[in-house]
């Protein structure tokens, strides 16, 4: 049998893709974690499906419930929180499944920070603003970073920053930053994207701390940095057409 890592998205149970919710109605088990996925999302699985809260398991267990549902003869949904390409903790578990000799796929879902950005009505990449979005995280008591990924290094890129699993470091990561982006720079923070609690706070380096801390933010929120974010704010005459639709493109189809 095959085992299902289906992407759940950011939280709202209508942005699930078509495949992810036939796989959710037709899997027989579904492995979830309880802290992100809620009730409506799972309410796309049929009626006696086997359900198994992740929250408290460690890996082995985890591996454990998806070779046994193989062993039975089931398919098993493994739902991811967002898109499974991004801190999922694939690597590891698929590592496992080949191990075991159990097959399994991967369907994508809506990741955190598109859904972000969706929030924010922004585009990330910006012609002449921003061309390249940088998804990183840092480390505090989690896995270790690699020493070239260094939240100093990855920001002389200056494109758009988006820090996933940071925002208990907040103050610490916005005085770093200060250096390459300046104490001005736009900064948005959404938390608990599409869902009924959402929020979405907008500022600079300088004060999206205290505006953090003042909204008690302590886990399932983005933080997105650079001008980009505030790219709807942007004098006109600083916005520049992309090539695809510049009028004075040549469209001829000539060489």
């Amino acid at each position: 049998m095959t085992v299902h890592f289906v992407g759940a998205g950011p939280g709202a149970a209508d942005l699930l893709t078509l495949r992810a919710v036939e796989l959710l109605r037709t899997s027989p088990v579904c492995l979830y974690a309880g802290t992100y996925i809620d009730s409506e999302i799972l309410a796309h699985c049929a009626e006696g499906t086997e359900l198994v809260d992740t929250q408290h398991l460690d890996l082995d267990q985890i591996i454990g419930r998806l070779v046994d549902a193989d062993r039975r003869g089931l398919d098993a949904v493994r739902l991811c929180s967002g898109d499974p390409s991004v801190y999922s903790a694939l690597t590891e578990q698929t590592r496992r499944l080949d191990e075991a000799g159990v097959a399994w796929d991967v369907t994508p879902g809506v990741p955190a920070y598109a859904a972000a950005a969706a929030l924010l009505g922004t585009e990330l990449t910006v012609p002449e603003v921003a061309q390249t979005v940088v998804l990183t995280r840092t480390r505090a008591r989690s896995t270790r970073m690699p020493e070239s990924e260094a939240l100093a290094n990855v920001a002389k890129v200056r494109g758009t920053l988006v820090l996933h699993l940071a925002i208990r470091r907040i103050r610490v990561l916005a005085e770093e930053l200060v250096g390459e982006y300046g104490a001005d720079c736009p900064v948005a923070v959404v938390a608990h994207a599409t869902r009924p609690n959402e929020l979405v706070l907008r500022g600079t380096l300088s004060d999206i701390a205290d505006q953090v801390e003042a909204a008690g933010l302590r886990h399932t929120a983005v933080i997105l940095v650079g001008r980009a974010v505030a790219s709807r704010e942007l004098d006109t005459a600083e916005i520049v057409c992309s090539h695809l639709y510049d009028p004075a493109r040549d469209r001829s189809g000539a060489n």
